[in-house]
């Protein structure tokens, strides 16, 4: 659906930006000027289709982009070793509605401040990205399970990379969406606003009473945090606490 929006923007605005220029009598050519206007168009079309800020930004950035590296007359095989690398990367930005968020030190141990001393404690990290919090939290709690699940192929070779050399740690290349909770103790998760519903839902439906969800930055639409802790950290972090009943 984020996709779908986010092509309906670019070709609407390139309608607009060719309907622009032949109403001027200028015959519509690629251009840097006329990138910049069908940016700055598709970025305003984006805001009302309420697409999320990452989406603003790549279409502010896109034409402009794709004009100055045609300028560059770069050989076609660059654009499909780019068009590759950002595929294995943004996997899930472009299936759904999942950006590629990365959980810094001062949250990793937050986080770990969180964790109940529970004997056979178990932790999943939903959207795991390269695994580094998950690998901070694995060698502070050896005693503890972690499990990171995530879509993206790039991010998810990082993650296993980052795994190695801790028993305690696994990496999943799943949908989060499908991936089972019953058995976890605790959730972490940093998605997006887009999703904090469904995550939600997901959460009471398949958490015991008593588990533990963290979401990193959002919060649940419907219901307050039993508790929020602020990660004093530069981005000004917040992680909102939910507490199954």
């Amino acid at each position: 659906m984020a996709a779908l929006k986010a092509l309906a923007a670019q070709l609407l605005a390139w309608l607009l930006v060719a309907a622009g220029s032949v109403a001027l009598g200028r015959p519509p050519a690629p251009s840097l000027p006329l990138a910049a206007v069908q940016g700055i168009l598709a970025a305003g079309i984006g805001i009302l289709l309420k697409s999320e800020r990452w989406w603003i930004a790549i279409h502010l950035l896109f034409s402009p982009a794709l004009v100055l590296a045609l300028r560059l007359d770069l050989p076609p095989s660059l654009y499909l070793a780019v068009l590759a690398g950002l595929t294995f990367v943004f996997w899930t930005t472009f299936r759904g509605e999942v950006p590629l968020f990365l959980s810094n030190r001062a949250t990793a141990q937050a986080v770990l401040g969180l964790l109940p001393d529970t004997p056979g404690l178990r932790v999943i990290d939903l959207g795991a990205g390269t695994g580094g919090l998950l690998r901070q939290l694995a060698q502070a709690r050896p005693e503890a399970r972690f499990t990171g699940v995530e879509h993206a192929p790039l991010p998810y070779l990082v993650a296993r990379f980052n795994a190695r050399g801790l028993a305690n740690l696994a990496v999943q290349r799943a949908d989060l969406w499908r991936q089972p909770l019953a058995e976890q103790d605790v959730v972490y998760a940093f998605l997006s606003p887009a999703v904090m519903a469904r995550l939600g839902d997901k959460a009471r439906a398949e958490l015991r009473p008593g588990a533990l969800l963290i979401s990193n930055s959002f919060p649940l639409p419907d219901g307050a945090p039993k508790w929020v802790v602020d990660v004093p950290d530069r981005r000004g972090t917040r992680l909102y606490c939910y507490r199954m009943e």
